[in-house]
């Protein structure tokens, strides 16, 4: 399993922070959510998510400048309009480089 995102900022009792980025056509590996955790956008892109036997769970448009919510209930991920499994791949299908900040609440 990959971390959830490219590189740890930060981690502390109470949060961590993570940096993502990823090139157009570029991919997370397989990795598993345990933590409530939201992010911001700081580029945006088109992502898909993928699960981990490798189907496609859904496209995303990611906005800059926009905060995502998402809660962990049993193995899945829940947001405003669905629910996807908290263990997947996210991979960047848009034509710009994709950058946002997560972070993750112990």
């Amino acid at each position: 399993m990959s971390d959830v995102a490219t590189k740890k900022l930060h981690e502390n009792e109470k949060a961590i922070i993570w940096e993502l980025k990823l090139e157009p056509g570029e991919s997370t590996g397989v990795h598993s959510h345990k933590h409530d955790y939201l992010f911001h956008v700081l580029s945006g892109s088109t992502l898909e998510t993928i699960d981990k036997e490798g189907r496609l769970l859904g496209t995303f448009e990611a906005e800059t400048g926009r905060t995502y919510n998402f809660k962990i209930e049993g193995d899945e991920l829940v947001y405003p309009g669905g629910r996807v499994s908290a263990t997947h791949a996210a991979k960047n299908v848009g034509p710009a480089a994709y950058y946002e900040i997560l972070v993750e609440f112990k």
